[in-house]
Order: C-alpha cells, then sequence, then structure tokens
C-alpha cells in the first residue's frame, strides 16, 4: 500500500507546486501591469504660429551644398586647427594643382626599386607564417 501512495502523493505534490506558477497561483500576486504603468502625455499644439508657408515657384533658401551638409551633420562645422596642424601645413606647403599631370608623364624622373618591392607589393595578405628571405645572387 505504501508504494502505491508514494506515487500519488509525489503527483500531488507537484500539482501544488506548479499551481504557484501560474497567474496568480495559490499566493494571488498583485502587481502592476508594467506596459499600463505609463501615461499618455497629452496632445499639444506647439506655440509658434510665426511659420509663413514658402511661396509658390519661390527660390529655397540657400541650405549649401548636400557634401557641405554632410559635413556639419558629421563634424558640426569648421573648427579651428590646433597650432601643431597648421605648423605642419605651413612646412609642407602647396601642391601644384597639376601634379597629378606631372606625375604620369614620361618625362617624370622615377626611381627602380627593383622587383624586391613589386614582388612586396603583389604578395598576397596574409600572416606571413610560411615566408622566407632569399638573398639575390648577383
Amino acid at each position: 500500500m505504501m508504494t502505491k501512495l508514494a506515487p500519488l502523493a509525489f503527483a500531488g505534490a507537484a500539482v501544488l507546486l506548479t499551481s504557484g506558477c501560474a497567474n496568480g497561483g495559490l499566493f494571488g500576486r498583485n502587481r502592476p501591469d508594467e506596459f499600463a504603468v505609463q501615461r499618455q502625455a497629452p496632445l499639444a499644439v506647439p506655440p509658434d504660429f510665426n511659420l509663413v508657408p514658402p511661396a509658390p515657384g519661390a527660390p529655397r533658401p540657400v541650405e549649401g551644398t548636400a557634401s557641405q551638409q554632410a559635413m556639419e551633420a558629421l563634424f558640426g562645422g569648421p573648427a579651428p586647427r590646433s597650432a601643431v596642424e597648421t605648423s605642419a601645413l605651413d612646412r609642407a606647403g602647396r601642391a601644384d594643382p597639376g601634379i597629378r599631370s606631372a606625375v604620369g608623364d614620361a618625362g617624370t624622373n622615377t626611381v627602380a626599386k627593383g622587383t624586391v618591392t613589386r614582388d612586396i607589393l603583389a604578395a598576397p595578405a596574409g600572416a606571413g607564417g610560411a615566408a622566407q628571405a632569399t638573398i639575390p645572387s648577383g
């Protein structure tokens, strides 16, 4: 008889314990609904009634180009340069406006760095774990 009562007592205890997990349960937990505690702000008419609608066909006010607006949004407008930055820019000087044309000119003197530099620049990206150094003969 004891062996038949043990599973029945265990099932009854399990029912009592799990009933406490349901809404309200045995203990009747009264808590506020977290979605209902915030009040909705009343609608209000803005106090500025001086806005005038634009006239049809009138030119738009000057707002700047899209790139200027983007720079303003990203960086907050022009900022003063630091003394170090100003000094570096003064020492560097101004580049010739046609510098890109002069670089590609056949008369421009260039320095041949050799095949080693070309091979380094053409090497695939990676950790370089299998890289080896060779000394050219000659």
